[in-house]
């Protein structure tokens, strides 16, 4: 009876469909396990496909492709440490998110996920097979027990598991982050491990992929609930873990304690890791953004530089007639701090041969929010131009408060990709582009110090698409508007919620209105980093065509 075992983690990234790409990484894990005299080397959920697949794995040719991938593995990995990888698996014509155990260059065993999540972003349950609850698998005469993901934010399985013999528990995961979430996943796992007496090591996916970023910061408790091993969020590591067979029962020899950024920090960072990863997955090195002046183009800028450098990051500047000196300026100072390209194209001429061609139709008409749209939509052209012409990816800045109300024009300023601040509010970027002016982590590429002029942190935010406009002309002080959007939206709350939290029942009111008649533009927008429980897209999902009002 062996009474020490090697485990190696690999908190790795892997891409969405690349099989191929994946093998090979695991492989590359395998063999620094076996370097290093690991027992089993362990990867996250579903890691030979990547994930969420969504429907992806419901394909049949993708689904053989993937389970033929990870019997090759197997028979490559015979000689050495077993190899454990999440992935599709096909038993009696039902599809199941496995988690498979390889060993000796075959599969040695497989277990089946049980609870299938089907909220936020999840809807395992129409796409998998519940697995039964079942025991312990085998390594080297050490009975494992793994939990898959939401397996273990149950008592059942885990229980389960150790009632039938389980010495210690791997939880391989693919959980994405959303804010706090870093907290709660160590809550739950603490009460597993106090309800089984067992020790327990939660291993995560890091990456972005779509509007989701996996934020890793694996770790592993001992029984009791102390914390054994902190891995770091929001980047790739490995961990060789090593546990002794004590009178007690097995426990994890304590190893390196990663710091937990603040909520900030995290925020950025996956921000950053969101971009760079959707980036580098559809095959996009370079991107470019109208810089405006304003701080939300402000705070994208910096998001592109420190994830992809500023080589890689081109900022056009695409003024109008309404264009004040201070947003050429700070716009132009911006650039030069990150050190970044920076273009002029201004938008007066194709304006003007826009407002002529049009001059016979609107003739008659008094000038309204359609020519402010105008200018938008010819920015929206210029920079899809440009990203045509030079292979960049377009990003489109706006925050969630816009895009909640429909602040933004469609085929305008919405144009673009990717939107790093589809999920923060206005009055977090705010704090945000205060935090970045003076916070530097080793992860950002690009520099140090208060890269974003004070001026436009301090300036009353402006679309500058007529004379002297402010955006609390047309909407409510934004600490108001992110507030109600803050119940509406992220704690799902009524109308009456929102004057019991002391705000105008008319504000109230006027915001679920361009909540609800702005849902159109959101299933058009572009995907942005998902940093809540309640982003836009998968996570609230509402009709287009709603004459729903709340009447409170």
């Amino acid at each position: 009876m062996a009474d020490s075992f090697r485990l190696t983690l690999a908190q790795w990234n892997p891409t969405m469909g690349d099989l191929d790409g994946n093998a090979d990484l695991a492989r590359r894990a395998w063999q620094q396990g076996r370097e290093a005299g690991a027992n089993l080397v362990a990867l996250p959920e579903m890691f030979i496909t990547g994930y969420n697949t969504q429907d992806l794995v419901m394909k049949p040719a993708f689904q053989s492709a993937a389970i033929a991938a990870i019997e090759t593995l197997a028979r490559d990995c015979a000689d050495g440490p077993a190899l454990a990888i999440g992935g599709p698996a096909l038993q009696d014509g039902a599809l199941y998110n496995a988690y498979y155990i390889l060993h000796g260059g075959r599969v040695a065993a497989r277990v089946f996920k049980h609870h299938l999540p089907n909220e936020t972003v999840f809807d395992e349950k129409r796409i998998y097979a519940s697995g039964a609850v079942t025991g312990p698998y085998a390594v080297d005469g050490v009975r494992i027990g793994s939990p898959i993901c939401e397996d273990s934010w149950y008592e059942d399985v885990a229980e389960t598991l150790a009632e039938t013999g389980a010495e210690f528990l791997l939880v391989p995961n693919g959980s994405p982050y959303y804010r706090q979430k870093v907290s709660h996943r160590h809550q739950l796992m603490v009460a597993r491990v106090i309800e089984t007496g067992l020790p327990l090591i939660y291993l995560n996916l890091v990456g972005g992929q779509d509007d989701q970023v996996f934020d890793g910061g694996s770790f592993a408790l001992n029984p009791g609930g102390a914390l054994a091993l902190q891995m770091p969020l929001m980047q790739e590591a490995t961990a060789h873990l090593d546990l002794t067979r004590t009178g007690d029962g097995w426990r994890i020899v304590p190893s390196d304690l990663a710091p937990v950024p603040c909520a900030m920090e995290q925020d950025y960072h996956a921000m950053v890791l969101g971009l760079r990863d959707y980036l580098r997955k559809t095959g996009f090195g370079q991107v470019l953004l109208g810089l405006s002046g304003g701080i939300d183009s402000a705070l994208v800028a910096c998001v592109a530089v420190d994830a992809l450098g500023a080589r890689n990051v081109r900022c056009v500047m695409l003024p109008s007639d309404y264009t004040s000196q201070a947003s050429l300026d700070d716009a132009k100072t911006l650039a030069q701090s990150l050190g970044c390209r920076y273009d002029t194209v201004p938008i007066a001429d194709g304006q003007q041969a826009i407002t002529r061609t049009l001059a016979p139709l609107f003739q008659g008409t008094a000038p309204d929010i359609t020519e402010e749209n105008i200018q938008s939509r010819l920015r929206g052209l210029l920079l899809m131009a440009m990203s045509n012409k030079f292979g960049e990816m377009l990003l489109t800045t706006g925050n969630k408060s816009e895009v909640a109300v429909g602040y933004a024009t469609i085929y305008g300023d919405m144009a673009g990709g990717y939107n790093p601040l589809k999920d923060m509010y206005k009055t977090r970027v705010f704090d945000t582009c205060r935090w970045r002016n003076t916070a530097h982590c080793d992860w950002m590429r690009g520099p140090s110090g208060a890269v974003i002029p004070q001026r436009i942190i301090d300036r009353p935010p402006s679309a500058e698409l007529a004379p002297d406009q402010r955006d609390e002309d047309s909407l409510p002080a934004y600490p108001v508007l992110d507030g109600i959007l803050d119940i509406l939206v992220d704690q799902d709350g009524s109308i009456a919620d929102c004057v019991a939290a002391g705000f105008d029942h008319a504000d109230a009111k006027r915001v679920e209105h361009l909540l609800y008649i702005s849902e159109y533009k959101r299933f058009q927008s572009a995907p942005g980093t998902r940093l809540s429980k309640r982003a836009f897209w998968l996570d609230r999902r509402y009709p287009i065509a709603n004459r729903w009002r709340d009447k409170g």
